[in-house]
């Protein structure tokens, strides 16, 4: 068997193992969420030198939320520059949940750009008026890392907004310390248009591509992300992304990655690929229960983890 038949292999023996894990629940404090089938599951690679491998449900679309988080983060970076973004936003742990109404107290910022604090900082950074304008060039450029035209979820777009009563309190907190501007509500409606944007595990796997690609499409050749801060928004996913089991998905799995509440993971290992799964059942930190399983085989076998003595050179692409 050869190593290309071996990967396929392996990705068809992760969705058999786990398609029958029942652990976890959907989301449902978005109401639009929870009208989520608790039984797709569907996981895709792809590589920066554009080869694509999926499994199970990875067409079926969901929205992106907290996933778009390090994104907007790197888009602020490239629209203001790294002093201005860390003027509005700090790079460290929290150790409080990602929807906390807190800020700093040394510097009266967000801990950082993973938090919904910070996120809602990134979204006043890159907002554009009229308020339209900054979520379709938001789309536009995930679009451009994706490799095709994306679109919002109008449905649970409506459903943030009209429940987002917390990220509100968080906004005007950051309101009071200047670190967004009077526009509260136009930054609030690109926070939640970002985290609607529809996509399917295809899609993240080449935007994490794209972004282990130093900010080139791998498919399309398209420059989509400035290479200077890319290593940013890796380094923060890496230390900040995977909610409260941030510290032992560093342990365990040892790459940078992003989680959302809609079932979403979307991990990145540099200069080699992305890897996306998608499995709505969330577990008690709001990672995918599946998804967290099938990363964790994944660097086991491959040798995936930073500082693993099996990831020299690029391991994982030998296997492409």
């Amino acid at each position: 068997m050869n190593d290309i038949t071996e990967l396929k292999a392996f990705l068809t023996h992760l969705h058999e193992k786990y398609r029958n894990h029942h652990e976890g629940a959907v989301a449902t404090y978005i109401p639009a969420l929870a009208a989520a089938n608790p039984d797709y599951f569907g996981i895709s690679i792809a590589s920066v030198d554009g080869q694509q491998f999926s499994v199970g449900d990875c067409d079926q679309e969901f929205t992106i939320q907290s996933i778009c988080k390090p994104l907007a983060f790197l888009m602020a970076l490239e629209r203001t520059g790294r002093e201005h973004v860390l003027q509005h936003v700090g790079v460290e742990p929290s150790g409080e949940a990602f929807n906390s109404v807190e800020l700093t107290a040394q510097h009266g910022r967000p801990f950082n750009p993973m938090v919904n604090a910070g996120a809602i900082a990134m979204a006043g950074l890159i907002k554009q008026e009229p308020v339209e304008a900054g979520v379709a060039a938001f789309v536009a450029r995930l679009g451009d890392a994706a490799g095709r035209t994306l679109k919002i979820d109008d449905i649970v777009r409506a459903s943030e907004s009209s429940t987002g009563n917390r990220n509100r309190a968080i906004a005007y907190l950051l309101r009071n310390f200047e670190i967004i501007d009077e526009r509260v509500e136009d930054t609030l409606q690109q926070y939640f248009a970002q985290c609607s944007v529809l996509v399917n595990t295809r899609d993240l796997a080449m935007i994490g591509a794209t972004l282990a690609n130093m900010g080139e499409n791998p498919v399309t050749q398209k420059d989509v992300f400035d290479l200077r801060y890319i290593k940013d928004a890796l380094s923060v996913m890496f230390t900040c992304g995977m909610y409260d089991f941030a510290g032992e998905w560093a342990y365990r799995v040892g790459v940078p990655a992003k989680s959302g509440v809609s079932g979403g993971v979307l991990a990145v290992i540099n200069r080699q690929l992305g890897i996306a799964v998608y499995s709505p059942r969330l577990d008690a930190n709001g990672n995918s229960a599946r998804g967290i399983k099938v990363c964790i085989d994944l660097a086991e076998e491959f040798g995936l983890h930073a500082f693993d003595v099996m990831n020299f050179g690029s391991n994982f692409l030998r296997a492409l």
